[in-house]
C-alpha cells in the first residue's frame, strides 16, 4: 500500500495530463492536471478515452481501436473538455504496468498529454515576427537603393558642373573652392555606392558579372589609380604579378579592382611612413579553375589585436576617432569580403600596432580559352599557404626595417626627427602653393609623428592641421613656425 500510495501521489503532482484506462476504453484514473484541464473535476473516471480524444481512439465491435503507436514517438493531437471545447496537446501512450500486480491480465494503458496551446501560440507569433522582419527589410533595401539612385543625380550635377568651373576659372581663391567642392562630390559619390552595394549584398540581390579580361591590364589600371598620389605623400608603392598567372582569365573585373582599391586606400590612408606592397600569386587550380592570392602590405598605423575579428562587420571601425581622423562609413571592407565571399574565396588581416597591416585575399576564377594550353603547361607553379606566409611576414618585416619601424613613431627618435622635418618641409612648399588638398595630407602625418610628444608639441600640431584644414594661410604658417622651433 505505502508504495502505491506513493505511485499515486507522484501521479496526482505530475503537472501534465496524466490518465489510465483499459481494454475497452474506460477511464480508471485521472490526475489533477487531466480533470483541471479537462473540466471534468471528479466526473473523468468512468468516461470512456474516446470521449477526450476522438481523433486517436473509437469502438469499434465492441473493442477499443487505438491509431497511435504504442510507445511511440509523442505527436499532436486535439484533446476535448467537458464543454466539447478543443485545445492542442501533444500525446504519448505508453502500456500500463500495475506495480502491485493486482489487475490480472486485463490490459491498461497510460496516456500523457501536455497543453501546447501557448507553444502553438508562440510559434506562429514567431513566424509572423520572421515574416514582418523580412518584408520591412525588403522595404529599406529597396528605400536604400531608391535613395541612393536619386542622390546620384544631383550629385553627379555638381560635380559636372564644378568641373566645367575649374576649366574656365582663373582666380586662385575659387578655383580653391571648387577643387573642395569637385573632391566632396567624389567623396559623396563614394560613399553612395558603398550604400548601395551594401543595400545588395544585404537584399541578397547583388550579382556577380564575369566576363573575359587581361589580367595584367587590370592592375596597371589599378596601380595608375593610387600610384601619383602614394609618391606625392612620400611613400614607395609597388606591385608583383608573377609568370605563373595567365594573361587573361574570366571574372567580375569591375569587383576585383574595386576590393583592390579599397584596400590600397585603406593602406594609403593609414600609412603615413615607408611602403605599401600589392602582390598576386597563383596558389591552387582545378581544371580551367584557378585560385588568386591577393597580397595587401603597408607599414602603416596597424591594428590592434582585438579589433581585427570585428574589422569586417558592418559599420564598424577601429575607434570612434578613425571617422572623424580618416574618414569613411565603416561599410568597405564588410562589402570587400561580402564580394570575396561571392567569389569563393576568404579575406584575412595580420596586423601590428605601429608595425604595419597585411591584408590578404583570395578568389576563384577561370582560365580563359586562349590561355588553358599555357595554363596546363604552368599548372605545377603555385604557392603553398606556409611558403606565403613566411614569405609575406618576411616582406612585412623587411618593410618595417627599411622604414625605421617603430623609431619612427617615437618621438625624439632620430628617425622620427628627420621624418618630420621631410613632411615639414613638404607642407610649407604646399602652404606657399596653396595646394591646401596635399597640405592637409601633410599636416595629418605631422600629427601622427608626434603623438607620443609633449601635450603642448601635439597641440600646436593639432593647430596647424585645423587652420590648414580651413584654408587659412596666415594661421597656417604661424602654427609651421611656432611647430618647427618646438620639433
Amino acid at each position: 500500500m505505502q508504495s502505491k500510495s506513493l505511485f499515486q501521489f507522484t501521479l496526482d503532482n505530475v503537472l501534465g495530463i496524466v490518465i489510465i484506462f483499459n481494454q475497452s476504453g474506460e477511464i480508471v484514473y485521472a490526475n489533477q492536471a487531466a480533470m483541471k484541464k479537462l473540466e471534468y473535476q471528479d466526473e473523468l473516471c468512468g468516461q470512456s478515452i474516446t470521449e477526450i480524444f476522438p481523433g486517436e481512439f473509437s469502438v469499434e465491435g465492441g473493442g477499443l481501436a487505438i491509431e497511435c503507436e504504442i510507445g511511440g514517438e509523442s505527436h499532436n493531437i486535439m484533446a476535448y473538455r467537458k464543454n466539447r471545447t478543443c485545445f492542442p496537446t501533444k500525446i504519448r501512450l505508453l502500456k500500463y504496468e500495475d506495480p502491485e500486480g493486482k489487475l490480472g491480465e486485463e490490459d491498461r494503458y497510460i496516456c500523457t498529454a501536455y497543453d501546447v496551446s501557448n507553444e502553438n501560440f508562440l510559434e506562429k507569433k514567431v513566424s509572423q515576427v520572421g515574416q514582418e522582419a523580412e518584408v520591412a527589410q525588403k522595404v529599406k533595401s529597396e528605400f536604400v537603393a531608391n535613395v541612393t539612385h536619386e542622390l546620384r543625380t544631383p550629385v553627379n550635377g555638381i560635380l559636372g558642373n564644378a568641373q566645367a568651373l575649374i576649366n574656365k576659372e582663373e582666380d586662385e581663391e575659387k578655383l580653391r573652392l571648387l577643387h573642395l567642392v569637385e573632391r566632396g562630390c567624389r567623396d559623396m559619390h563614394s560613399i553612395i555606392n558603398n550604400i548601395l552595394d551594401f543595400s545588395k549584398l544585404e537584399a541578397g540581390k547583388f550579382v556577380l558579372e564575369p566576363r573575359r579580361f587581361q589580367f595584367r591590364n587590370m592592375i596597371d589600371y589599378v596601380k595608375s589609380n593610387h600610384i601619383n598620389r602614394i609618391i606625392e605623400k612620400g611613400l614607395e608603392f609597388s606591385i608583383t604579378v608573377p609568370n605563373s598567372i595567365p594573361e587573361y582569365i574570366v571574372g567580375d573585373e569591375l569587383r576585383i579592382v574595386q576590393i583592390l582599391n579599397n584596400l590600397i586606400s585603406n593602406a594609403y590612408k593609414f600609412t603615413a611612413v615607408g611602403e605599401i606592397h600589392v602582390e598576386v600569386v597563383k596558389t591552387a587550380q582545378t581544371g580551367n579553375r584557378i585560385q588568386l592570392f591577393f597580397m595587401v602590405i603597408d607599414t602603416g598605423i596597424g591594428i590592434d589585436k582585438a579589433a581585427q575579428d570585428k574589422l569586417f562587420q558592418s559599420f564598424y571601425q577601429v575607434d570612434a576617432s578613425i571617422s572623424r581622423r580618416y574618414g569613411g562609413t565603416g561599410l568597405g571592407l564588410n562589402i570587400c569580403k561580402q564580394l570575396i565571399e561571392l567569389m569563393g574565396g576568404n579575406i584575412h588581416v595580420e596586423s601590428t600596432v605601429g608595425k604595419g597591416t597585411i591584408f590578404t585575399f583570395d578568389i576563384w576564377a577561370e582560365i580563359a580559352e586562349e590561355d588553358k594550353a599555357y595554363a596546363e603547361e604552368d599548372a605545377g607553379k603555385e604557392y603553398t599557404a606556409e611558403f606565403i606566409e613566411k614569405d609575406m611576414l618576411g616582406k612585412l618585416q623587411s618593410m618595417s626595417v627599411n622604414s625605421a619601424g617603430e623609431k619612427i613613431w617615437k618621438y625624439g627618435e632620430p628617425e622620427n626627427k628627420e621624418e618630420i622635418e621631410k613632411k615639414m618641409s613638404k607642407l610649407i612648399l604646399c602652404l606657399e602653393m596653396e595646394n591646401w588638398e596635399k597640405a592637409e595630407m601633410f599636416a595629418e602625418t605631422v600629427k601622427q609623428l608626434v603623438e607620443e610628444a609633449p601635450r603642448e608639441v601635439k597641440s600646436h600640431a593639432l593647430r596647424l592641421k585645423m587652420a590648414v584644414q580651413k584654408g587659412d594661410y596666415e594661421k597656417a604658417t604661424a602654427a609651421f613656425e611656432l611647430l618647427q622651433k618646438m620639433v
